[in-house]
């Protein structure tokens, strides 16, 4: 009898859950360290860039205002760590898992199908994401950077962007023959979209086609949905920024679930 095709769609089931909360207890252990370098470089470029670079940049045009740089690369900052995170976790401590430390073989010694334990890597990173998220957020609040009631919606939102970002990652994850190969991805997808997708200036300053195209954009659309909650605004199009990120976020899963059933079928 015939293998499904690994294209086939998700087989999905709440024995996700056993595998996430594996991977919670063992975190638990090193939640403080965890912490601190979940905090330590956006705490970074803020001084850096927005004490430093934003006492000489005075105030940048966004949104229809004008506001002080500190607050402008904040809002932007915190979506980059969202990204940051679960893309870490989802490729450097996942293929840990899949790979090195095989505890993925183990796990499917148990009664959990590949598809529920790629789920609940791709969920995982995403928890990691918010936690780096409400860190951050809570520095930036004791840091009065804004005081905007409509702060509360930046915790979900950015839970979306982490695990759009984690399904991003799970597709190199799966395909990676060692950590070097990470390389890759940081340089050629995260980097220049850290630069193009409106954290550290407009995109408005961007040529016109630039802006067009950054703006479809997994990045871009979480900037775009959480700077105007900073400024006690509503996001414009908001319900195609979430598409977008909900949309890179399927077909991301897809491939990626694809190509870690392909690896396991080895």
């Amino acid at each position: 009898m015939n293998e499904p095709s690994i294209w086939s769609p998700p087989r999905l089931s709440m024995r996700w859950w056993p595998v996430f909360r594996r991977n919670l207890l063992v975190w638990r252990k090193l939640a403080v360290p965890s912490l601190l370098a979940n905090i330590g470089e956006p705490l970074m470029w803020l001084v850096a860039f927005g004490y430093g670079l934003g006492s000489l940049v005075g105030r940048v045009p966004t949104h229809g205002q004008e506001v002080p740089y500190l607050l402008f690369l904040a809002s932007g900052s915190i979506c980059m760590s969202a990204m940051n995170a679960a893309s870490f976790e989802a490729l450097y401590s996942a293929f840990s898992r899949m790979h090195v430390q095989k505890t993925w073989d183990g796990i499917l010694n148990a009664p959990v199908q590949l598809d529920d334990v790629v789920l609940a890597e791709m969920l995982w990173a995403g928890f990691k994401a918010l936690f780096s998220v409400l860190a951050i957020l809570g520095v930036m609040l004791g840091l009065s950077i804004s005081h905007s009631p409509k702060l509360v919606l930046v915790p979900p939102v950015l839970l979306l962007a982490g695990i759009t970002f984690a399904s991003m990652a799970l597709v190199f994850n799966a395909k990676a023959k060692g950590y070097d190969f990470f390389t890759y991805y940081f340089t050629v997808v995260l980097s220049p979209m850290m630069f193009l997708s409106g954290v550290f200036f407009p995109r408005e300053q961007l040529p016109a086609f630039a802006q067009a195209l950054t703006g479809w954009l997994p990045l871009s659309a979480a900037v775009d949905l959480v700077r105007p909650l900073f400024l006690d605004q509503w996001p414009e199009h908001a319900a195609r920024h979430l598409a977008v990120l909900a949309a890179y976020a399927v077909v991301s899963f897809w491939v990626a679930l694809a190509f870690t059933r392909q690896r396991f079928r080895r």
